[in-house]
């Protein structure tokens, strides 16, 4: 196990080596994580001493200084290609490719460091009302500082907005922004627009600060989805409503040219503007006049000036960038990790200073179509989850970054502590396995009277050898190198599993439709909606009868009673009912086993490098700040606490 001070002794190493840099923005309180009633933004205290990057100095390294300083926030620099390394947070891991547009309605962004809208959205530009928390479950405030429902019945919901939240224009944000930001998502037809209007009947401005969201009801006056209603509050961009009128004026509110609109003047709420782009950097440049210095909300400025993201060609070549202290923070997969600091004596850490170095969230899972015949046999699929080497998954494909199933046992939950908590472990530990049972797979299928009958080493079920094609897509090598490794096993017991590497489009074809026996994909990660949701994903006959599914279930896998439950959890808030319902749930999955998971696996991987920036999250650290990245959700409290390597 590694420690900070062994991790500071190679800092200390590399600071030898580097010019000295003054001292940034130091760390501070952020605010507390918002219940349905309480408003929590007040412990977001202020520091007039906390002092920002502006004045820092830059160093030999850091080239073009003096050209950098004449920027302002429209962007406008004479070298923009080139900012103080002591004023940059460098990236790598989340650009690949030169960016399209700066528009969240479009389809074909490729621009994830502006434009990510998802369970924990990516706010360094465009931000949302509240801020996921992947650790603890909790939205936390952000331009909202509260929300509650109207009503015990959860028909609609009141949001209250902080009144200090300004666009880069300097005008306020208010409600009718909010508003006026849904509406367009509908009528544009966004991909946020379609699928939360399922659940959303609309969202009306009440006053300046205050937004109503009203629940779409179904035939019996229960609302759609409630979990849905507040999914939208961390993964909404807010967008302010003269800018849009001024995008649909000069596209004549076209759906298509809305989408189309690279939106390369926009105005925005967040810490961070455009800078500078083209087809090898992408540059972020904090906007000095953001409102999130107030009191109410982070109560100064993110540490660094800059942001940027070089588009590496591949993985490798981020790695050896972030080696040599060319990037700060990297979102990518690295085997054995832990030689960075163990053998190469680097300043680079992980969130956790052991195996799995990062906290795993999502699950990539081995779903096997029942309606292949002999998958459609419980024995037969239970059987192959039994056989599975899961050990060796985990050390070899995941290099041992992933919790074994003997540490956190499987279940429809992720390994955080906050859904491990949801359902009685007790309850289903008689149907628990954590792999690598030749011998218990063996005796099932045996008692089953599923048999090899001539001789050949394959089992048959109804006369039909036991043979089957397992597909993930070509080059996704750890996920090839699991089913290796569920083919290996399961030749073991008798079952004949031949591996499938299509190109990725094929595999989508193959699992979208149907056409497959075996295949490998990841469920969601963490979510308010979730388990719920990745329950849904599992078992929900909803997705099973879909003619092109992207949804889940991917299984085909129906159970009467699974979605009677499902269908109940949204409109539930009894917490003692809830555990009822997943231990039932969990109970099914693992007595049916239309799924296994194969690992667990960080949603984001986080790997940093402290040669210039210290004060990243890291796990019992006391500050609740998730790994994402200090971008994502509430990860990007991460900004605030961040400091100079002196």
């Amino acid at each position: 196990m590694k420690s900070r001070s062994r991790r500071l002794v190679a800092l200390f190493a590399t600071m030898a080596m580097t010019a000295s840099l003054l001292a940034g923005c130091g760390g501070g309180d952020t605010p507390a994580a918002t219940t349905d009633n309480a408003a929590t933004t007040d412990d977001a205290a202020a520091t007039d001493d906390a002092a920002t990057t502006d004045d820092a100095a830059a160093t030999d390294d850091a080239a073009a200084t003096d050209d950098t300083a004449a920027a302002d926030n429209t962007g406008a620099a004479a070298d923009t290609n080139s900012t103080p390394r002591n004023e940059t947070l460098y990236f790598a891991g989340q650009q690949w490719g030169t960016i399209n547009d700066w528009n969240p309605f479009s389809t074909n962004s490729n621009n994830p460091m502006c434009v990510q809208q998802k369970d924990s959205s990516r706010t360094l530009i465009y931000e949302t009302m509240f801020m996921f928390n992947m650790l603890d479950g909790q939205l936390y405030p952000l331009l909202a500082t509260e929300w509650s429902w109207n009503d015990d019945a959860m028909t609609g919901m009141t949001v209250k907005l902080n009144p200090d939240a300004h666009w880069s224009d300097g005008t306020p944000l208010t409600a009718n922004d909010v508003a006026y930001t849904w509406d367009c998502n509908v009528k544009y037809e966004s991909s946020l627009g379609l699928d939360f209007s399922n659940y959303i009947a609309a969202i009306t401005a009440v006053d300046d600060a205050t937004v109503n969201i009203e629940c779409k009801l179904d035939d019996a006056g229960n609302p759609a989805n409630p979990l849905k209603v507040q999914q939208l509050l961390q993964q909404m961009y807010v967008m302010q409503k003269a800018y849009l009128e001024t995008v649909e004026g000069r596209n004549n509110s076209d759906k298509e040219a809305m989408k189309l609109d690279k939106m390369d003047d926009l105005v925005a709420s967040g810490p961070y503007l455009p800078f500078f782009d083209d087809d090898q950097k992408i540059v972020f440049i904090r906007d000095e006049n953001y409102w999130g210095q107030a009191a109410s909300m982070w109560g100064k400025l993110p540490a660094p000036k800059y942001i940027a993201h070089v588009i590496y060609a591949d993985n490798n070549a981020g790695q050896i960038a972030m080696e040599a202290g060319d990037v700060d923070v990297a979102q990518q997969f690295t085997t054995d990790v832990q030689k960075l600091w163990e053998e190469k004596n680097l300043p680079i850490t992980t969130y956790i200073d052991e195996p799995p170095y990062g906290e795993c969230a999502t699950m990539p899972t081995c779903f096997m179509n029942v309606e292949k015949p002999g998958l459609d046999q419980v024995e037969v699929r239970k059987a192959i989850a039994m056989a599975t080497d899961f050990d060796q998954i985990i050390a070899s494909a995941m290099s041992n970054q992933s919790p074994t199933f003997t540490q956190v046992p499987r279940s429809t939950m992720n390994p955080t502590a906050g859904e491990q908590a949801m359902y009685d472990h007790d309850a289903v530990k008689d149907l628990q396995f954590a792999g690598n049972d030749i011998d218990g797979a063996n005796a099932l299928l045996d008692e089953a009277g599923i048999v090899d009958t001539d001789g050949d080493g394959i089992r048959e079920y109804n006369g039909t050898p036991l043979s089957f094609k397992a597909e993930c897509p070509d080059g996704w090598t750890d996920w090839m190198a699991s089913l290796e490794i569920v083919a290996s096993s399961a030749k073991k017991i008798g079952i004949d599993i031949q591996t499938f590497f299509p190109d990725t489009n094929t595999f989508y074809d193959d699992i979208t439709t149907g056409n497959f026996e075996i295949c490998m994909n990841s469920p969601s990660g963490s979510s308010i909606t979730n388990p719920w949701g990745r329950c849904m994903q599992f078992m929900s006959s909803q997705y099973a009868d879909l003619a092109v599914n992207w949804s889940g279930n991917w299984s085909k896998y129906r159970n009467d009673e699974a979605d009677e439950i499902m269908a109940k959890i949204p409109l539930e808030t009894d917490e003692a009912k809830l555990k009822e319902y997943y231990t039932r749930l969990n109970e099914i999955y693992l007595t049916d086993v239309p799924s296994f998971a194969l690992m667990y696996r960080p949603e984001l991987f986080y790997i940093v490098n402290e040669s210039v920036w210290t004060g990243y999250p890291m796990k019992d650290d006391g500050s609740n700040i998730p790994p994402t990245d200090c971008t994502d959700g509430y990860g990007i409290a991460a900004l605030y606490n961040l400091t100079l390597v002196e």
